[in-house]
């Protein structure tokens, strides 16, 4: 299974966005280029922009390139605005509803909490972290990640919840309510230039 292994931070500093609502990568010294200096000597072209924002979208979502191709393949093959269930894709993955719920601080936290088999979907084990939950799935973790969860619940003060899903604080559970909108997706992204990136 690949996946990213190296320094996080550097990966928001290259974009230029923060890829985490962690307090390392929101910090205004984190968003500057990498390098010691920051260097900011070149413009972008039209194609660098385009993969800027292709890169955004990967790294929010912890996907690497082949498993993103495939995404996008899929948002194609489907009626309707590419962007938008390219968005729906990626937001329906079973690591991010558990980030989107607050149970973890991070895209890789619960990663590593699906991957060690602490998930359950509708009372079965789910140990694949590109699983992709439908409306109705219920969530639920295993007693043994109680407090790890609880603990993260209370650091992540203000953290707001999608309308799509359903959390219950007091169960440690959450439902998928509805198909994830693309207005409620809580950062900037332009997915234009991202089908565009693959045309």
């Amino acid at each position: 299974m690949a996946r990213y292994l190296g320094p996080k931070v550097k990966l928001s500093r290259r974009v230029g966005v923060a890829i985490a609502d962690l307090p390392k990568h929101t910090a205004k010294r984190q968003l500057s280029p990498p390098g010691m200096h920051g260097y900011r000597g070149r413009r972008l072209r039209d194609y660098g922009l385009r993969l800027n924002e292709k890169q955004k979208l990967r790294f929010h979502y912890n996907v690497m390139e082949k498993q993103f191709r495939r995404y996008i393949a899929e948002a194609k093959r489907r009626k309707g605005n590419t962007g938008d269930i390219l968005i729906q894709l990626l937001e329906r993955r079973l690591d991010n509803a558990i980030r989107r719920s607050g149970f973890v601080r991070s895209i890789w936290a619960a990663r590593q909490m699906v991957a060690h088999g602490h998930v359950r979907v509708n009372g079965h084990k789910v140990d694949r972290p590109s699983y992709q939950l439908r409306p109705g799935d219920k969530i639920t973790l295993k007693d043994g990640i109680h407090n790890l969860a609880r603990d993260n619940m209370e650091s992540l003060v203000g953290h707001i919840v999608p309308g799509w899903l359903e959390v219950n604080p007091s169960e440690l559970s959450a439902t998928v309510a509805s198909l994830p909108a693309p207005d409620e997706v809580p950062f900037e992204v332009n997915m234009n230039l991202i089908v565009e990136f693959y045309r």
